[in-house]
């Protein structure tokens, strides 16, 4: 018999030592038991979970780490496929061999490879019932240690564990964070990228979401256009950095249209909720989503998905959708969460449907969930029924003890912003001392958009008291003078240009107090030697919104653009133009400033969207520039089509057009010489028409008038008498206009560009134009009705041709 050798007697005798002194260091080699992998393939043939919880009971006693793992994957994807994933989730949690299981990944998570490790976090927080799971925060803790070995694939999805236990700001999202801007040069996986981007959006600096932005770009071409989660990722980004690039948005938006089959109602409904959070506008798009989501109104037959499909269809449905919408919903209100009845009530206000059926159920389940509902969704239930006219005194009763109660214990700025809005909002708006005094406990952490915030709802609050009580406190004036004092001594101490901006991006210049409007102005003409190619569009962007003339801060817009053209994204040319157009001011290059800005857009005008190409026609013309190049692209027949659905309906008149029209009749000797909402050629509204005679004597219009208040079904029917007709020789036209406050630049009485073009075309048309503003209208000199009515013959029979 031939002899082992002494040598492999002496490994095999040291191994067997070995074993039974190490038996854990044993299990980590590659000596695994020969049934390891014949396990895996018997999970894999499982095809429910008993099947699998039947062999982790069979097996719990030698299953190692992988076996775990792979036991934790099948449960996931058998989930998956479950029509009740809710139900069969505590199914599975309840399970006690998924105890087994649990207790299983707790003794041997340290052992699994990272894929498996991230993979079973990921699966467990699917499970979970508790809201701190040991397992959970164990697999967390073991991931942080591994962080940085982790590639861009990892890195995602357990960025995206954390995302689903809302730690977007906690200390390891900031370490992932750091992580990708390390090794964003190197990255070329946009698919990953995409979603960190989302998971760290809330911790990233201006320069880092810009390099984000750059990188994307130059990966986006790298991807299939049948990637929908990459583009429906990155536009989720946009949205949560409040970046409205309208370069990627369309690139999305190519993505989604092209994949517009095989989107479901989840996907539609949040691509819908990104373009109208970022005022993003895609004509395409949203009628081929009306069209498929019209389609599924038969199959959505549960409160959920009815919900989602009533908040995504509602707003872009015609009538007889939406009548199907609310008839249905009616059906389901009475089982919809507190959660649904807030989307309903949103959608409702998107639709201005105030069917009083509906808004009572869908009240009636908000107020049984009153008390759970966070202060930002009690502003947006405020806001809603405000605007819906709704009315019942022990909802707002309730509302509004609810909303001082969670005041009296808040500290944090903008939530004390958020509360005392709502409660500005309702029918009894008054404040006690302590609401008072909490707001002044705020005011030196402030920002510019809790500041504006709270001095409109403070505004608002004394408009109520001297409506009502002819009373202004000492206490609310002393109030707006702390407001004013803390607004300006942030301007004054603002020291860049770039945080400056951050805070302008929600700051809305239209609603910003007007005691620090001019010194908002200043602060940024300190810093216009920063404005540049990077940051030009969001200034003219902000200074459009302000109705405040800065002809430096202009100049300083025109400069920059015909300096650095070359580096400015064409799609910001319209909101470059804009601020020009609507303050109706021409900078000192104004043919060089509007020529070079037309040629950088010349070849993009095939490509842009309908209403951003007419409101770009539009700004060019206020400014009396009109290219060639964008002429044609306008007015040919391919472009009109598309334009034709979008056009809307415009209103009738509010109560002080009302009162100048009762004047005018009196002033004009009747009703029927006066036309009220008048639809010229071309679409411009005349408030108020009439004709005199070459005797200054009004003529009367017979049967053609309108009710007061009212339009004419075809547009063109109300002039058939006057405009396209033959006056009587020496006759003339007159179109009188009542300007608001919107219709000059709130710094000086200079008119703004649209109702200075207005006036032109009405010139044109043939009109005597008769402009009356508000401020002269409600002045001293004319604060009797007597004095209203000689100023109305002055101006109508009078030389006086503009009364301002």
């Amino acid at each position: 018999m031939k002899k082992t050798p002494v040598f492999l007697d002496s490994l095999v005798t040291n191994m067997l030592r070995l074993r039974a002194i190490c038996p854990f260091s044993w299990r980590v080699f590659q000596f695994r038991p020969i049934s390891c992998e014949p396990l895996i393939i018997q999970m894999n043939k499982c095809t429910d979970e008993e099947q699998i919880f039947d062999f982790i009971e069979r097996n719990k006693a030698i299953l190692s780490e992988k076996q775990v793992g792979c036991a934790f994957d099948m449960l996931w994807k058998l989930q998956k496929q479950k029509t009740s994933l809710l139900k069969n989730a505590e199914y599975v949690r309840d399970h006690p061999q998924f105890l087994t299981l649990h207790n299983l990944a707790t003794n041997k998570f340290k052992l699994m490879n990272d894929n498996t490790l991230v993979n079973v976090l990921y699966v467990t927080q699917q499970f979970a019932g508790e809201a701190h799971d040991p397992l959970v925060e164990a697999l967390v803790t073991e991931a942080w240690r591994r962080l940085e070995r982790f590639d861009i694939k990892l890195l995602s999805e357990f960025s995206s564990c954390l995302a689903d236990q809302r730690l977007y700001f906690s200390p390891l999202m900031g370490k992932i964070a750091d992580i990708v801007h390390r090794n964003l040069e190197t990255t070329q996986d946009l698919s990953s990228l995409s979603v960190l981007m989302v998971n760290i959006s809330s911790l990233i600096s201006r320069h880092f979401q810009q390099q984000l932005v750059k990188k994307t770009e130059l990966l986006f071409d790298t991807i299939d256009s049948s990637e929908v989660n990459v583009a429906k990722s990155i536009a989720k980004f946009l949205r949560n950095v409040r970046y409205r690039y309208q370069p990627l948005l369309e690139r999305c938006n190519n993505v989604f249209l092209s994949n517009v089959d095989h989107l479901d109602l989840d996907s539609i409904s949040k691509i819908l909720s990104v373009y109208k959070f970022l005022q993003f506008n895609s004509f395409e798009f949203i009628i081929m989503a009306k069209k498929k989501l019209t389609e599924m109104i038969p199959l959505c037959n549960h409160p959920a998905s009815f919900v989602k499909l009533f908040v995504a269809l509602g707003p872009i449905a015609g009538p007889e959708e939406k009548k199907q919408l609310k008839s249905t919903m009616l059906l389901m209100s009475e089982d919809l969460t507190g959660e649904q009845a807030l989307a309903v009530l949103g959608a409702m206000g998107d639709m201005e449907s105030r069917n009083s059926c509906l808004i009572k159920r869908v009240t009636s389940v908000l107020h049984k969930h009153l008390d759970s509902y966070k202060p930002l969704e009690l502003l947006k239930i405020t806001q809603e029924l405000t605007f819906l006219h709704f009315q019942r005194k022990e909802f707002f009763a309730k509302l509004r003890e609810l909303l001082l109660s969670y005041l009296k214990n808040s500290f944090i700025p903008t939530e004390v912003s958020v509360l005392v809005c709502a409660i500005s909002l309702l029918p009894s708006p008054h404040l006690d001392e302590v609401g008072i005094s909490r707001i002044e406990a705020v005011l030196p952490q402030c920002d510019l958009n809790n500041l504006s915030s709270f001095a409109t709802s403070v505004l608002r609050w004394i408009q109520h008291d001297h409506m009502y009580l002819d009373n202004m406190t000492a206490k609310q004036l002393k109030l707006l003078q702390k407001l004013d004092h803390y607004g300006r001594q942030r301007l004054q101490h603002s020291n860049s240009l770039d945080l400056l901006r951050k805070e302008l991006k929600s700051l809305k210049g239209n609603t910003f107090p007007e005691s620090l409007l001019e010194e908002m102005i200043a602060t940024l003409q300190h810093f216009m030697d920063d404005i540049n190619y990077i940051n030009v569009g969001e200034i003219a962007s902000f200074i459009s919104s302000t109705d405040y003339l800065s002809t430096l801060l202009l100049d300083r817009i025109a400069s920059v653009v015909v300096q650095q053209i070359e580096k400015i994204h064409p799609f910001t040319i319209p909101a470059i133009i804009r601020p020009f157009s609507v303050l109706n001011y021409d900078p000192p290059q104004r043919d060089e400033f509007l020529g070079t800005c037309v040629q950088h857009l010349n070849s993009y005008l095939g490509i842009l969207d309908p209403f951003i190409l007419v409101f770009l026609g539009f700004s060019l013309a206020t400014l009396e520039y009109f290219p060639e190049d964008l002429l044609k692209a306008i007015f040919n027949i391919k472009f009109l089509a598309r334009l034709d659905s979008q056009l809307e309906s415009i209103g009738g008149m509010d109560g002080t057009q009302q009162q100048i029209y009762k004047m005018l009749a009196e002033v004009l000797g009747g009703i029927n010489c006066v036309k009220a909402s008048v639809l010229t050629p071309y679409y411009h509204k005349v408030d108020f028409e009439c004709i005199l005679d070459k005797r200054k004597k009004p003529l009367p219009y017979g049967s053609h008038n309108i009710a007061l208040g009212q339009l004419p079904e075809m547009p063109w029917e109300s002039n058939i008498e006057i405009v396209g007709s033959r006056l009587p020789p020496g006759a003339e036209r007159i179109a009188l206009e009542f300007l608001d406050s919107k219709a000059l630049c709130r710094n000086i009485p200079h008119m703004k560009g649209k109702s200075a073009m207005k006036k032109r075309h009405l010139e044109i048309l043939g009109y005597r134009v008769i402009q009356i503003s508000q401020f002269e209208w409600n002045s001293m000199a004319l604060s009797t009705k007597d004095a209203r009515m000689d100023y109305l013959r002055e101006c109508i029979f009078g030389e006086v041709k503009l009364c301002l």
